[in-house]
């Protein structure tokens, strides 16, 4: 069974199947025209994402800075109890405060 399919973008898909040989994407019924489409994901490269910077080394996680977004990651044993969590993580959250202001 032959079956058309349309491609969305078709000189981006095209330039990346000489270069990579493999595109990766989603094949669907498009809900107008009744046809089989296919839609490249535009995604970069391995490698071309910078790096987060560390702001600041925690207890028990740390603080990290992206391009856009501050990321802030604790990790508490459950064991300890759930007033001891508590207090542990905002003395951690007070901790990279400070990182933040002193920066």
């Amino acid at each position: 069974m032959k079956k058309k399919v349309t491609i969305e973008n078709e000189a981006g898909v095209m330039s990346a199947l000489k270069n990579v040989k493999r595109v990766e994407g989603v094949l669907y019924v498009d809900k107008v025209t009744g046809q089989l489409t296919f839609k490249g994901y535009n995604r970069l490269p391995k490698g071309m994402r910078t790096p987060d910077r560390v702001v600041c080394h925690l207890e028990h996680g740390w603080l990290k800075e992206s391009p856009r977004r501050y990321k802030f990651y604790s990790s508490v044993k459950k064991v300890l109890g759930s007033v001891t969590v508590v207090s542990v993580m905002q003395r951690e959250l007070g901790c990279a405060e400070m990182a933040l202001y002193e920066q």
